[in-house]
Formats: C-alpha cells, sequence, structure tokens
C-alpha cells in the first residue's frame, strides 16, 4: 500500500536514532490529504478512516516504515546549540512519487525521542492544524513548502498553558535534511559524515552538480540560489515565516516548520509576529539577509569539503558565493514584482516603481494582498476600493500614471493585463483572525466546519468566488493590533 525506500536510513547510518512512536489510545482521523496521498502514489483509497487514524497517529506502522529521529544542531536567534534533533518527530521513512520525486513521510507530535530534552514530543490540535492549513496554501500559491498529509487526533490531552486536545501531524517534504544538519556533524570535526551527507544531498536534491570537479562549492552555490528564490517569493505575497534558525532551513529549498507564522495584513517591512522575536530579527523585511546569515553558517561546514587543508582558500570561494546572494535575490525579487505589476519586459525604472509603491501602501497602512488585487481593477479604469485604501488622491494618482505608462510600452491589452495581474496577486491568504478562528473552535468545541471552509479559500487563492468574501477581508483593528503567534507544532 506504501511502497517505502529509505535511503536516508539505509545509507547514513550514524545520522539519527531508530525509535518508535508513542501507540495513543484512540485515534481519529481529523482531515486526510487525499490529492497530495495520489500524488505521491499510495494506494489507499479503499482503507477506512480508522486504519488511516492507527497508521498516521503511530499506533500502527504501515509495512515498510523504518521511524528513526534525526540529528542536527543549530542557531536559533542567533545563539547555536550543538545538539537539537528531532524531539517531537520521527522520519517513517520516503516514497517515490508519481512524478519520480523522492519524497519523506514523517510525523510531528507522536511522542518523546532521544532529542526531546526533557519535552514530552506532543502537538495539539491547534498547531497541527496551523501546519496544515498554511502549507497548503503555500502550495496553492505555488511557493516551495512541505505539506500535510493527515491531521490525527490522538485522544490524549496535552498539557501547555492549559489542557489542550493532542493530535499528530503527518508531514511530506522532499527532505528533512536542514543546514543544521550539517553543523551537527561539522561541529563534531567528523569529515567522514560531513562528506556523506553532502554527497547525499547532491545526489538526492541537486544530481546536475553531482560531476562538478568543485561539487562542495556547487552545492553552496545551488543552495542559496533555491533559497533566494524562496524567500523572495515569500516576499510576493506578505509571508512571514517567524522562526528562520538555521534548524529551521531545508537545505531543498522548501519552506519547513510553520510555527509562529503568519501572513502579513497592513503593510510594515519591520512587521513581527512571533511572540519570542522580540528584536526583531526575523521581520519581514529581514528575511533575505536572515537567509544569507544562514546560508554562511551552512558556508562554514563545507569550508573543509570546498578545499580540504586550504583553510583560507575555501573561505575565499564560499565568500564569494555568498556575497553574490543578495544580487540573486534581488533579481528574483524584482522579476516577481514586475509580474504582480502586469510587467512583461525589464526596464531600468522598474525598481524604483516597485520601491515606490511599496511607501505609498506603507505609508497609509494598506492591505499588503488587497492593495495589490485592487490595483489590477486600476489597468483600464478608477478602483474607488484602491483610492479608499491609499487616502491621499494626489500621491496615488501620480504614482498610477507613471505605471499606465510603464505598461503602456509594452503594449498588452488591458484586459491581458488585469487577467494577467489575478493569476500571481492572491485575494485569498490564511489570515491572521480566520486562522484563529478556525483553530480555536476546533480546539474547542471541536468544530472542524471553520477550518474546512478556511481551506477551501486558500487552496483556490486567485479565483474570486462569491460566498467568501469573509476570507478576503483583513482583521478587526481589536485583533490586529495585539495578534502574536507562537511556537506550536
Amino acid at each position: 500500500m506504501i511502497s517505502f525506500d529509505n535511503t536516508y536510513a539505509r545509507e547514513l547510518t550514524g545520522f539519527y536514532a531508530p525509535y518508535a512512536p508513542q501507540a495513543f489510545p484512540s485515534p481519529a482521523l481529523l482531515r486526510w490529504n487525499a490529492d497530495l496521498a495520489e500524488e505521491l502514489g499510495l494506494s489507499l483509497a479503499g482503507v477506512s478512516a480508522e486504519q488511516l487514524a492507527r497508521w498516521f497517529s503511530g499506533s500502527e506502522l504501515p509495512d515498510g516504515a523504518q521511524p528513526i529521529a534525526q540529528a542536527y544542531a543549530g542557531h536559533q536567534f542567533g545563539n547555536f546549540v550543538p545538539q537539537l534533533g528531532d524531539g517531537r518527530a520521527l522520519l517513517l521513512g520516503e516514497v517515490v512519487d508519481r512524478h519520480g520525486r523522492r519524497r519523506d513521510i514523517a510525523f510531528k507530535g507522536s511522542g518523546a525521542t532521544p532529542f526531546s530534552r526533557g519535552g514530552d514530543g506532543k502537538a495539539a490540535v491547534g498547531p497541527v492544524l496551523r501546519e496544515y492549513v498554511v502549507g497548503e496554501a503555500m502550495h496553492a500559491l505555488g511557493i516551495p513548502t512541505t505539506r500535510a498529509l493527515a491531521a490525527v487526533a490522538t485522544g490524549e490531552p496535552v498539557r501547555r498553558e492549559r489542557t489542550l486536545p493532542g493530535a499528530v501531524l503527518t508531514r511530506v517534504a522532499a527532505s528533512h535534511i536542514r543546514v543544521g544538519t550539517f553543523q551537527y556533524f561539522a561541529v563534531r570535526g567528523d569529515l567522514e559524515k560531513l562528506r556523506r551527507l553532502a554527497d547525499y544531498v547532491i545526489a538526492r536534491h541537486y544530481p546536475e552538480i553531482g560531476n562538478d570537479a568543485d561539487r562542495y562549492l556547487s552545492l553552496l552555490r545551488a543552495v542559496a540560489g533555491r533559497q533566494a528564490s524562496l524567500i523572495a517569493q515569500w516576499m510576493h505575497v506578505g509571508f512571514i515565516h517567524g522562526v528562520m534558525n538555521t534548524d529551521n532551513m531545508a537545505i531543498s529549498g522548501e519552506t519547513i516548520d510553520y510555527g509562529p507564522c503568519a501572513f502579513m495584513e497592513a503593510y510594515d517591512s519591520a512587521t513581527v509576529f512571533s511572540s519570542i522575536d522580540r528584536g526583531g530579527r526575523y521581520a519581514y523585511g529581514r528575511q533575505p539577509a536572515i537567509a544569507q546569515w544562514n546560508l554562511a553558517r551552512f558556508a562554514e561546514t563545507l569550508l573543509p569539503l570546498i578545499d580540504e587543508g586550504e583553510q583560507d582558500r575555501a573561505v575565499e570561494r564560499a565568500t564569494e558565493v555568498l556575497q553574490q546572494f543578495a544580487a540573486v535575490f534581488a533579481e528574483a525579487w524584482l522579476a516577481g514584482m514586475r509580474r504582480k505589476l502586469g510587467l512583461t519586459t525589464a526596464a531600468d525604472e522598474d525598481r524604483a516603481l516597485v520601491d515606490d509603491w511599496l511607501a505609498l501602501i506603507q505609508k497609509h497602512g494598506a492591505d499588503y494582498t488587497l492593495a495589490w488585487r485592487r490595483l489590477a481593477d486600476t489597468v483600464d479604469q478608477d478602483a474607488p476600493s484602491l483610492h479608499e485604501m491609499l487616502a491621499d488622491p494626489g500621491e496615488l494618482s501620480a504614482w498610477l500614471a507613471r505605471w499606465r505608462r510603464r505598461l503602456a510600452t509594452e503594449s498588452q491589452a488591458p484586459a491581458d493585463v488585469a487577467a494577467a495581474m489575478r493569476k500571481v496577486n492572491p485575494l485569498y491568504i490564511p489570515r491572521n483572525q480566520r486562522v484563529e478562528e478556525a483553530l480555536a473552535a476546533a480546539t474547542d468545541d471541536g468544530d472542524l466546519r471553520p477550518f474546512e471552509r478556511l481551506l477551501e479559500a486558500v487552496t483556490r487563492p486567485f479565483e474570486e468566488r462569491p460566498g467568501y468574501e469573509i476570507f478576503a477581508e483583513p482583521a478587526a483593528v481589536e485583533f490586529a493590533s495585539c495578534f502574536r503567534t507562537f511556537c506550536g507544532t
């Protein structure tokens, strides 16, 4: 039914601890991602919800699963911790999906592991459903991401600030290898394991560089390129990860670990939602710089492989790659912003056009998502809603005139421009108030209907639909002024 092929467990002995998930008393399926199961090639169409709940809570294990807790280290808010690891996660194994891609299937919240550091290793319903809905929204937006295959209630309470219903998330990823995985072996001076890990990553994620003479330098460059593209995509939709520690940066280039994440509403580059990010280290506008900082930590682990015995030369070569990150990111960011503006060609004035638009919506505290969406309405007409959002008509009119002159250089039909803009500027995102309402209903009342309705909205983010208006509305001022997110999963 599930054709596991577990290369990580087979080829990287010494990189993990074999460990079994906890058996929960009365697991119940909250949500099953049938589309993802089909994509993965899982033959589970006739399996009952009760059996799925047993398998994907860890109470029973499907044939071929080899649960392991992966070892890794990490910089957490800039402070290095030499041993972290899967404290409440277990990698069940890998499958090769219908497109020939190798994918991890892993648990979160399945109980304590050897890396739990005194924690219970469990998760609550709310954080599990948050990761489910935000991951699926990111996928629908076209952003590389881990995804949820299943959410299962465990039937057992977990104790946090209050007692909450427990749950297990089954997460699918290109892999769960992180910058912190490399740091774990680098800090121990284990060059042999470091090389094995790098070779495994190249074979699994970057086979095109496998024959490069400088393949470890090529690995750094490839990972940096994917991260530049990923962070640019976050910035395009106003996504704030919230906890960009090195153990939360996936080498594959996927978004991973949706803890205190949120989508920005009123535009401000200094926006922070995470309750533990008191200094704004991971603010919206700082995400590109933090990605570069994390990549520097990755580069440090690769130095003995890049030029064995020639530390200074390795540093020089790695630094050259890192210094290119800002330009690579800027190119990806501007290319995406052009698409959001309806432009299909490049011109020197485009960066200033984007910067001035962002300054305008920040000055007026406009909703980031709706400002872009309403801009599409103004391609060939005046849109009252945009003028209401940006209360200074003179500034807006002057900027709109510049933008229209720029559009005119491309000779596109206005209807085509508007349609193209609506395909890249979402109307529905996981707005914080709607997310919190859905999670509260599921946690406090066992009512999944608000969650399902939210999921329906954000998994078709670009298509305006009657009956979904509430999912396009910004949060009430009293909610937005004090909203904070917390690490939960």
